[in-house]
């Protein structure tokens, strides 16, 4: 096997080192969320929570692999957004905004992280309140919640990306919620966000994704957002876009000197993975990433909306497909959920009975001392009566 064979070898689960980046970078996202988590207090300003996340990514990943043979890059993979109530994805405000999150606000929290390119991705809803959610907030987490659930259930080696969007979109109908269209979950490759491999929220006629199987020894990041409006978000202000990502197959000799240096800046900074305005300087990056983006060299991430009124909630999670079974990385528990809807349909109660760990056909030698340690690690099948009052 030449050098290249085992390099490209080595870049999926079936190196364990790459496993451990894995997790390692799960472990980091993890905790970042649990302390965005705890800075949503009312009348926080929202950019500063968002650096917040951010900072303790980049600071947590510095301090690992500082004495590597090669220089192994690391840190954010995905800024941190907070969008609140009908604000669907993607709010990562300017240093200049003084948006402040409010007493019974909705958050959806977003982010990732990486190390060396593996990346781990999480999103999470929170309401800014005390004590137990109920009402039509807590049916459209506990929709989000579930389906999810669903997903790391049906994301298995055999499974089509087909099998589970009919799914999500069945429990999102059981809680009276419909799933957002346009939220595709993505394999996930070193140093790629979104990867080939594609599991489609909704089908539409305007949105269409090739058939796939999912495969062993493969990542995806499953995206599940729900909301109780009609789930056909709006893009309603450009100007509030700051998620961008650099279309690395486009080229185009820029005109102005201003975003010229801003690219150079994005070229050097962030050639891969998408990254927030705020880390550019503010007034340059406003003139020069509207030419960039004007002539696709830039990938936006558009704020997008529900009607007014409207909750929007939102869970993603990154699963490794182990040899073993399912592997969710990314997670945080839920406040105490009281929705007004609960699961009676035996298609979805049969699919949350689903485990998440396959148990290897015999005949295998097993290694001494290892007895058992497969059915420790098989996931509990989730009760279904347990997705109406979420994880405390």
């Amino acid at each position: 096997m030449s050098d290249d064979e085992r390099e490209e070898k080595e870049l999926d689960l079936t190196s364990p080192e790459v496993v451990t980046k894995y997790k390692s970078a799960a472990e980091i996202v993890n905790k970042a969320l649990q302390l965005v988590v705890k800075e949503c207090k009312p009348k926080t300003k929202i950019v500063d929570i968002c650096e917040k996340g951010d900072a303790f990514i980049r600071e947590q990943t510095g301090n690992m692999y500082k004495n590597a043979k090669r220089k192994i890059e690391r840190g954010v993979a995905f800024p941190t957004c907070l969008s609140v109530n009908n604000i669907v994805c993607h709010f990562s405000p300017l240093a200049s905004d003084t948006s402040e999150l409010q007493e019974d606000d909705m958050v959806k929290i977003d982010m990732g992280c990486h190390i060396d390119g593996f990346i781990a991705v999480v999103a999470h809803t929170h309401v800014v309140q005390e004590g137990p959610v109920n009402d039509r907030k807590a049916d459209v987490i506990a929709a989000a919640n579930t389906a999810a659930e669903v997903a790391l259930r049906l994301v298995r080696p055999g499974k089509k990306n087909k099998d589970v969007t009919d799914a999500i979109q069945k429990v999102a109908a059981a809680y009276d919620c419909k799933i957002v269209e346009g939220v595709l979950s993505h394999q996930l490759k070193q140093f790629v966000i979104d990867g080939n491999k594609v599991i489609l929220s909704v089908s539409i006629p305007d949105t269409r994704v090739d058939d796939a199987e999912f495969e062993e020894n493969e990542v995806y990041a499953v995206d599940i957002v729900a909301s109780t409006g009609e789930g056909k978000p709006k893009l309603l202000d450009e100007k509030q876009t700051t998620i961008y990502k650099r279309a690395v197959d486009k080229n185009y000799h820029l005109k102005m000197k201003t975003s010229r240096f801003i690219f150079s800046e994005i070229n050097q900074k962030f050639p891969i993975l998408p990254f927030t305005a705020r880390a550019l300087e503010e007034k340059r990056a406003r003139l020069g990433l509207v030419e960039c983006v004007n002539h696709d060299l830039l990938q936006p991430y558009p704020v997008l909306h529900e009607k007014p009124g409207d909750y929007v909630a939102h869970i993603k999670f990154t699963v490794l497909l182990m040899p073993n079974g399912s592997d969710r990385i990314t997670l945080h528990p839920l406040q105490e959920l009281q929705p007004t809807k609960t699961i009676d349909d035996p298609e979805i109660k049969g699919w949350l009975a689903l485990g998440t760990k396959t148990k290897k056909k015999g005949g295998g030698k097993k290694k001494k001392g290892k007895k058992n340690e497969g059915d420790k690690a098989d996931a509990e099948p989730m009760d279904a009566s347990k997705t109406d009052a979420a994880a405390s």
